[in-house]
C-alpha cells in the first residue's frame, strides 16, 4: 500500500476521532462551569476531581473500580470487571511510576487508542460489504450515540470493539489464527466476547471461499478459551468459576442472577419502574427513559438486521443485545449497545438514501443527547 492509499484509508476515521474527542472535552468545560457536583463515585476521589476535573473526570464510576484492579487485584464483588483491561494498565504501568495518576493516564490513553484503531478497522470492514458512504455514516452515528463519551472514558467498551472489529476484519480474510487470538482477547475483555465463537463460525460457513472445513477453523477455539481462562482463575481464588456472574447483584438492585427473558424485561419497566419514578428529579428519570428508548430501537433493529445484514451481524447484534437483557434490567444498556457494531451499519444503510434535512434533524438531536449524557457522566451522574 502507498503513502497515499494509506492515507485515504485512515484520513476520516482519524479526523472524526479527533473531532469527537475535541468535542467531548468542550462539553466537558461546559459541564464543569454549569452543571452541580453529584459527589459520589468521583474518578480520582473529591480532592483530585476539583483539582483537575477535565482530567479525573473520565474516569468516574466504573473507572475507578478498574484502576483499583489494575493497582491492588479484585477486591470485594469487582469480579464482574473482566481481568484483560486492568491487567494491560497494569502491565503498562511498570514503566512509570505506579501512582494513581499514572494509573489512570495509562488507562485513559489505553481507552482512547483503542477506540481510534476500532475506528480504523471499521471502517475497513464495511468497506468489505458497502460503500465508502455507508462506512463514513456508520462511524458518524457510532460517534454521534448518546453513550459514546465511554469510548474515551476509563471503561473497557474501545478496548472490547476493537477486538470484535478486527476479529471480525481477519476472519473475513480467512486469517483464522489472528481471528481467534483477537477472540480471545475479547472473551478475556468482556462477558459477550464469547458470543464471536458462534457468530464467526457462521461468518465462515456462509463465505463460500473461506476454508471452514479445514483444520484452521479450530483456531477459533481460542475464543471460549478466554472466557475459560478467566473462569478457571476465579475458581482458583474463589471457589466460584461464574463469580463474575454471581456479583452482578451487587451492581444494581434490579438485576439477578436468574435468566429473564425480554419481553418480562419490557413488562417490569411499562408497570413497574417508570410508573413509580420520581419525575421531579432529572438525571433518573432521563436516564430510565434512555434505558428504554435504546431497548426498543435496539430489540427493532434485530428484526430489520435479519432482513438487511448479514447472518452473522444478526447472529451478533441479536445475542449481543439478549444476554445482557437476561439479567432482568435494561441497566446500561445504553452504554452495552455501543458494542454491536452492525446496528449502526443498519441505520447507516437507511441513512444514506434519507433526505439531507431529515439525516441533519437526527444528528442534531443525537448532538444535543450526547452533550447531555456526557455532561450528567462528568458531573458524576449515573448514566449507564
Amino acid at each position: 500500500m502507498s503513502t497515499k492509499e494509506f492515507w485515504q484509508e485512515v484520513k476520516f476515521p482519524l479526523f472524526s476521532f479527533i473531532v469527537w474527542r475535541v468535542t467531548l472535552f468542550l462539553f466537558l468545560l461546559l459541564a464543569v462551569k454549569f452543571l452541580p457536583l453529584q459527589k459520589n463515585f468521583l474518578g480520582g476521589g473529591m480532592g483530585n476531581y476539583l483539582k483537575a476535573p477535565w482530567f479525573w473526570a473520565w474516569s468516574n464510576f466504573d473507572g475507578e473500580h478498574y484502576i483499583s484492579i489494575a493497582q491492588r487485584g479484585y477486591g470485594f464483588a469487582e469480579q464482574a470487571f473482566f481481568p484483560l483491561y486492568p491487567l494491560l494498565i497494569k502491565t503498562i504501568i511498570q514503566l512509570f511510576n505506579k501512582d494513581l495518576t499514572t494509573f489512570t493516564l495509562v488507562a485513559f490513553i489505553i481507552s482512547n487508542f483503542s477506540f481510534l484503531v476500532t475506528l480504523l478497522g471499521l471502517y475497513k470492514l464495511i468497506k468489505l460489504d458497502y460503500k465508502e458512504k455507508v462506512a463514513r455514516l456508520s462511524i458518524i452515528l457510532l460517534l454521534l450515540f448518546p453513550t459514546s463519551f465511554y469510548f474515551g472514558s476509563v471503561y473497557t467498551e474501545s478496548l472490547f470493539l476493537a477486538f470484535v472489529i478486527w476479529s471480525f476484519y481477519f476472519a473475513r480474510k480467512n486469517k483464522l489464527l489472528y481471528a481467534g487470538f483477537l477472540g480471545f482477547f475479547a472473551a478475556l475483555t468482556r462477558t459477550i466476547g464469547i458470543i464471536l465463537f458462534p457468530v464467526l463460525i457462521i461468518e465462515l460457513f456462509k463465505n463460500r471461499q473461506s476454508s471452514y472445513r479445514s483444520l484452521k477453523t479450530i483456531y477459533l477455539l481460542l475464543i471460549p478459551l478466554g472466557l475459560l481462562t478467566y473462569m478457571f482463575y476465579l475458581n482458583q481464588t474463589t471457589g466460584d468459576p461464574l463469580k463474575f456472574i454471581h456479583t452482578l447483584p451487587s451492581f444494581g438492585e434490579q438485576r439477578s442472577t436468574t435468566l429473564i427473558l425480554l419481553p418480562q424485561v419490557f413488562y417490569r419497566y411499562i408497570f413497574k419502574i417508570i410508573p413509580n419514578l420520581n419525575f421531579s428529579y432529572f438525571p433518573i428519570v432521563f436516564t430510565t427513559l434512555l434505558e428504554f428508548i435504546t431497548a426498543i430501537f435496539f430489540s427493532a433493529a434485530l428484526v430489520i438486521g435479519f432482513i438487511k445484514l448479514k447472518l452473522s451481524y444478526s447472529l451478533y447484534l441479536i445475542l449481543g443485545l439478549l444476554v445482557p437483557a437476561f439479567s432482568g434490567s435494561f441497566s446500561s444498556l445504553p452504554r452495552y449497545v455501543l458494542v454491536l457494531f452492525p446496528a449502526f451499519v443498519l441505520m447507516a444503510l437507511y441513512f444514506r438514501k434519507a433526505p439531507r434535512f431529515f439525516k441533519y434533524l437526527v444528528f442534531s438531536i443525537m448532538f444535543v443527547i450526547l452533550f447531555i449524557t456526557t455532561s450528567l457522566f462528568v458531573r458524576g451522574y449515573w448514566i449507564s
